[in-house]
C-alpha cells in the first residue's frame, strides 16, 4: 500500500503592497509634497482674490485671508476701469495683441521648423538643432539688452514690433515641435505620399499637420502664457504708456502708489483680472493639453 505525500498548500500572505506596487506609507510623502506645492502655488492667488475685496482703508489696516463685504470689490473694479480714462482697457488689449499674435506666429514657425528638422535629411541638420538646444539654455534676461540694441538700430524701439518680433522665435518651441513631429508623423506615410506624387507642401499640410495639432495647441498655451506674463522685454522696449502690456502697466501704477496709496488696491484688482484670460484659455483648450509633451515622454 503506497501513500502519496502532498505538500501542504503554502499559505498566501496578504501582501502589504498595493496594486501600484507601493506600500501605503510610501504614498504619504509624495502626496504631502504635492499638497505643499499646490498650497505654495495657490496661496498668492488666494491672497490676491481676498485683497481685491478690500477698499483702500481696509487694505492697509487689516491682513487676513477673510474677504471683506463692505463694497471694496466693486469700488476697486470701478476705479480701476476708470483709471486715466480707461487706460486699463488699452493695457489689456496690448497684452492680447502681444500674446495672441506672437503665440500664433511663434507656433507656426516652431511647427514648420520642427517638422523640417524631424523629417528632412540635409547637411548641417544636427548642427542647427544643437544651436537651437543652446538657445534653450540661454535665459531670456541675458537676451533683453542685445535685442534692444538690435531694435534700436533698425528704429523699432517703442513700437509694437519691438515686442512682437523677439516673441516669434522660440528655441524651446522648436525643440518640442521637433520631438513631437518625430514621434507622431510616420515616415511610411510620407514616403507613400511621395510615391503617389504629392509635393512636400501638400505632405506637410495634409499628412504632417493633423497629427501635430495637439502639440501645436500645447505650444500655443506655453507661448501665450510666456508672452502674457513677460515683463522685462516690454519694459525695456516700450516707453509710451499707451503701448504698455498689463505687466508693465500695473507696475507703473504700483510705482504711482507711493504718492497715491489708493492705487495699491487697484493694482491688486488689475492683477486679479489679468489672471482670468489665462484661466479661460486653459479651460477652453484643456482637452488638447498634453503633459507628456512637456515632460519629454511623447507617445505616438
Amino acid at each position: 500500500m503506497s501513500t502519496t505525500l502532498t505538500k501542504p498548500a503554502r499559505r498566501q500572505e496578504a501582501s502589504p503592497r498595493t496594486h501600484s506596487g507601493l506600500r501605503p506609507r510610501a504614498k504619504v510623502v509624495p502626496t504631502a509634497v504635492l499638497l505643499l506645492g499646490a498650497l505654495y502655488c495657490l496661496l498668492p492667488v488666494l491672497w490676491v482674490l481676498v485683497a481685491s475685496t478690500k477698499n483702500p482703508d481696509e487694505f492697509f489696516t487689516t491682513f487676513s485671508f477673510r474677504p471683506s463685504f463692505h463694497g471694496g470689490f466693486t469700488y476697486n473694479l470701478r476705479h480701476l476701469l476708470d483709471f486715466n480714462d480707461g487706460q486699463f482697457y488699452k493695457w489689456a488689449l496690448n497684452s492680447l495683441l502681444y500674446a495672441g499674435v506672437g503665440s500664433v506666429v511663434s507656433v507656426l514657425v516652431s511647427t514648420l521648423a520642427g517638422y523640417a528638422l524631424a523629417k528632412f535629411r540635409f547637411f548641417g541638420r544636427e548642427t542647427i538643432f544643437r544651436c537651437i538646444l543652446a538657445g534653450v539654455l540661454v535665459p531670456q534676461v541675458a537676451l533683453a539688452i542685445p535685442q534692444y540694441l538690435l531694435m534700436s538700430k533698425i528704429g523699432l524701439v517703442n513700437t509694437y514690433w519691438a515686442v512682437l518680433l523677439p516673441s516669434i522665435i522660440s528655441p524651446y518651441g522648436i525643440y518640442l515641435a521637433r520631438i513631437y513631429a518625430a514621434a507622431v508623423i510616420p515616415d511610411d506615410m510620407l514616403e507613400a505620399g511621395r510615391i503617389d506624387g504629392a509635393g512636400e507642401y501638400r505632405l506637410a499640410w495634409s499628412v504632417g499637420m493633423p497629427p501635430m495639432l495637439p502639440g501645436m495647441v500645447t505650444l500655443l498655451l506655453l507661448q501665450f502664457v510666456a508672452i502674457w506674463n513677460n515683463f522685462l522685454l516690454p519694459f525695456i522696449m516700450i516707453s509710451n504708456d499707451d503701448r504698455f502690456p498689463l505687466t508693465v502697466g500695473l507696475y507703473s501704477m504700483l510705482n504711482q502708489g507711493a504718492s497715491q496709496p489708493a492705487l495699491y488696491s487697484l493694482t491688486v484688482m488689475g492683477a486679479l483680472l489679468s489672471i482670468i484670460p489665462l484661466i479661460a484659455l486653459f479651460l477652453f483648450l484643456q482637452k488638447y493639453w498634453r503633459l507628456d509633451l512637456v515632460s519629454g515622454g511623447v507617445k505616438g
